[in-house]
């Protein structure tokens, strides 16, 4: 596959350090990484018709069908997932469904009838409906997704490297619900890897660590391009050790709380050599062991991996009575049960379709 050139760069505020659209090219761009929700290609020429759907002597009627990126782009050749629902609820109240397929292309046998046909591409997707005449042969059918790729990444600092395994992304909807939340698209997203989404603007939740150093940053997906962002943490990995001496050894059994200039708990370890990830800052490392309290106060620095020793010197004169750290407020999220907020759409949804429903949809 040929390299595909830079298209453009966006500036997101300071959280955002780079943003490049790449276009959709005859070869699939996506392929170059790792993706979510992907399919295995399939060669089957006829797609998988639910039993029972079709009555007993009625003509069936062969139904191709496409799906694109963009309403001038190439048919998407692999990752796509259809489905074919009666509009008609059975007697669970869901819409039952008639047909499905992966891959490509789809091609379905479908008796004359109304039908939501339903296409999704990762996160992306397209509902439509269909009617098929008793005489004549439909024609085939293209379904314009409007979606594109994005890709997250970020960096400790201007330029140091964070593990993967040490970095996770939230994708949220970009309008916030009447409860003050927004609606989650996906969460713990690995960096370097692509998600398939509908064209619009997400609000991304960089995870350094799982102490305090996150990130947000709003982004904007284009159809057919693929969106490459890299996201600025202004943090640091600190390793902490209650020492006898400088550059001894770390003393075992020591329980640690790290406080914020104002006293604030943000982190809480029983470890010899325990490593937290913190925002910059100035931070009060407090070491118990056998009921001696020993104090620190150092300042962290974005993207200075620094060790933080803590010395027996630094015994702590008086324990107050109300020493216990205090603890960090959560933000909570939406009440359980309670449905993300949606805009009102011709067409229902997959899972609107799988629910039942069909009176709106989601276009998210």
């Amino acid at each position: 596959m040929r390299a595909v050139s830079l298209a453009g760069r966006i500036t997101l505020a300071a959280s955002l350090v780079a943003a490049a659209q790449l276009p959709a090219l005859a070869e699939n761009p996506f392929q170059q990484f790792h993706q979510l929700d992907t399919t295995s290609k399939t060669s089957k020429p006829d797609a998988f018709v639910a039993p029972g759907t079709v009555p007993e002597g009625v003509k069936l009627h062969s139904v191709g069908f496409d799906a694109k990126l963009t309403k001038d782009g190439p048919a998407i050749e692999d990752g796509l997932v259809w489905y074919v629902f009666s509009p008609v609820p059975g007697p669970d109240g869901k819409l039952p469904m008639v047909a499905t397929s992966r891959g490509g292309s789809a091609n379905f046998q479908l008796a004359p009838g109304d039908y939501f046909v339903n296409v999704s591409f990762g996160r992306a997707g397209a509902t439509r409906k269909l009617t098929v005449e008793d005489q004549g042969e439909p024609a085939r059918q293209t379904m314009v997704l409007d979606a594109g790729g994005l890709l997250l990444n970020a960096v400790s600092g201007s330029d140091v490297r964070i593990r993967p395994d040490q970095l996770s992304f939230s994708i949220y909807s970009s309008e916030v619900r009447e409860d003050g939340e927004r609606g989650l698209v996906m969460a713990n997203v690995p960096p370097d890897t692509v998600v398939r989404l509908n064209a619009g603007t997400y609000h991304i939740v960089s995870q350094y660590g799982d102490v305090n150093a996150s990130v947000r940053a709003d982004i904007q997906v284009e159809a057919g391009k693929l969106t490459q962002a890299t996201i600025q943490h202004k943090a640091a990995q600190i390793t902490f050790k209650l020492v006898s001496e400088h550059g001894g050894e770390a003393i075992a059994d020591t329980a640690w709380s790290i406080l914020t200039k104002s006293g604030d708990s943000v982190g809480e370890s029983v470890s010899a050599f325990p490593t937290m990830v913190l925002s910059e800052g100035e931070y009060s490392a407090v070491a118990r062991n056998k009921d001696k309290i020993y104090q620190r106060d150092f300042k962290v620095v974005a993207g200075r991996n620094i060790d933080v020793e803590v010395l027996m010197a630094d015994l702590q004169p008086q324990q107050p009575a109300n020493t216990a750290a205090k603890t960090l407020q959560v933000q909570q999220s939406a009440p359980e049960g309670q449905p993300p907020s949606s805009n009102t759409a011709p067409l229902p949804s997959f899972d609107e379709l799988r629910g039942g429903s069909s009176t709106s949809t989601d276009t998210d």
